[in-house]
Order: C-alpha cells, then sequence, then structure tokens
C-alpha cells in the first residue's frame, strides 16, 4: 500500500529537518513525501533539498494560507492514503505508517486516526498536553469531540468523492473537513489506540485568546454546513472540561 505524506511550511527551516527525520525513519517503505512550501526565506528549501533523494516531491510558490497548501499537495498525491504531517510535528515512533497500512489493509475503512501528544516547542520529549480520542460514533461533534486531524489518514478517493479542505472556513477548515466526512458522510473510520504525533504548541489557531475566539465562531459555521446540530452550551462545556483533562492526562510510555 502507497501512503502519501503531505507537509506544508513556509520559513520551517528550525524544524522541519525533525519533521522529514521522522518520515525517512517510518518502517513502512511504500510512501512519497510531497512538500508544499510557500516560498520560504530563511533556508527552509535548502534543508529540503539535502533530503530530495528520501522520495520528497517539493512545490514551492505562493499559495492562499495552510488549507490551499494542503489541498495543493492532495491533488498531487499517487498515495491510496493520503496523511498530512505539519512542518513542526514529528511522527511518535518508525512504526506509524506501518500500523496505518496495516489498518487500512482492510478495503471497507476509509479512514483511520489515532492520538496525538502536544510538546514543548524547544523540547519534543516534553509533553504538556495528552490528547486521547476514542472510537467515533455519529453525534460526538456536536458535544465538542473530534480526533486530531493530524492523526487522520484517509483513502485518495474519500477526498475525490466528497472533496479538499473549504477555504471559506478559515481557521476552521480541518474541523469543517472532518465533520464532512465522518458526519456528513459517515464514512468508515477506525480509531487506533496509540500515539501517532508529538505537536508542538503554538499552532495558528490556538496561540491567542482572539483566534481561539474566531476559531470557535467557524466551528459553528461548519456545523450548520453539515447539518450538525449544536447546543452551544454543551458543546463549550464539553470542549473545556476535554482540554482540561489533556492537561492532567499522561499517557504509558
Amino acid at each position: 500500500m502507497k501512503i502519501t505524506i503531505v507537509t506544508v511550511c513556509r520559513n520551517s527551516a528550525a524544524t522541519i529537518r525533525d519533521t522529514l527525520e521522522s518520515i525517512a525513519s517510518q518502517s513502512h517503505k511504500n510512501f512519497e513525501h510531497i512538500i508544499i512550501d510557500g516560498g520560504s526565506t530563511d533556508g527552509t528549501l535548502a534543508v529540503i533539498h539535502e533530503w530530495k533523494k528520501h522520495r520528497v516531491h517539493l512545490v514551492s510558490e505562493p499559495d492562499n494560507g495552510i488549507y490551499d497548501a494542503m489541498n495543493k499537495g492532495i491533488r498531487l498525491a499517487t498515495g491510496d492514503v493520503i496523511g498530512i504531517l505539519n512542518s513542526d510535528d514529528v511522527y511518535y515512533d518508525s512504526h506509524i505508517l506501518e500500523n496505518v497500512s496495516a489498518v487500512m489493509s482492510n478495503p471497507a475503512i476509509d479512514a483511520c486516526y489515532a492520538d496525538l501528544i502536544y510538546v514543548d516547542k524547544d523540547n519534543i520529549k516534553n509533553i504538556i498536553r495528552y490528547w486521547k480520542s476514542c472510537a467515533f460514533k455519529k453525534g460526538l461533534f456536536s458535544k465538542g469531540w473530534m480526533p486530531p486531524h493530524p492523526t487522520f489518514f484517509a483513502r485518495r478517493r474519500v477526498y475525490e468523492n466528497y472533496g479538499l479542505f473549504d477555504l471559506n472556513y478559515a481557521l476552521a477548515a480541518d474541523v469543517e473537513l472532518l465533520a464532512r466526512f465522518l458526519e456528513r458522510f459517515q464514512i468508515q473510520a477506525v480509531y487506533i489506540p496509540r500515539i501517532f504525533i508529538r505537536m508542538r504548541l503554538g499552532g495558528i489557531s490556538n496561540n491567542s485568546v482572539v483566534n481561539i475566539i474566531r476559531q470557535n465562531f467557524w466551528i459553528y459555521k461548519a456545523f450548520k454546513k453539515n447539518n450538525v446540530p449544536l447546543s452551544p452550551v454543551s458543546f463549550l462545556i464539553v470542549k473545556i472540561s476535554s482540554r482540561i483533562k489533556q492537561f492532567c492526562a499522561r499517557p504509558t510510555i
């Protein structure tokens, strides 16, 4: 099974080497790595060129934001299954793609996802939060749940049939896409109960109170688009309580 990994970057010289190393170390070797660079000026491209021999397909050109760049990568994908690994994130260990391939060998499965840990941006061994997911049931999005998008792998046909990231949804395009796939079209997704991703803290959607408020506004619009019923009070209660649990919980390593 061929897996496509899409990485979007711009001025990521400080972190992208870790990302590239975590992909190159994977035990499952039937993969392609598509990097969509938004016109870096800080040495990112020099780092990437060092790794060109590791199945790296680089596109460097202006884009209309992170989700537009992700869509470019998905359109270029030739793999059976597509995953997205951000340029400041790394795979938890060398067996992630192997796990994905094993689960997705069942042709009835459309997608899979797993757990994620947030780590210190300067020390990826230092765990700050633990996002433990669970098996999906219809209606969970209404209660403030969603799977960690960086752990999500889907068949290429899912994107072909149900669409790419909707650029109208600003900071919540990932939420909209997952709600569309899981709640609206009810694709068959499997939860893998293990950590897939080390994610450095500081993403664009959680780096300020204003962005958090804006993101929740766009989440509301995304749910409305996909006919996901939403009780604002219960949604916020579950979301806040789950966030607190992420800070308190620690994985068994």
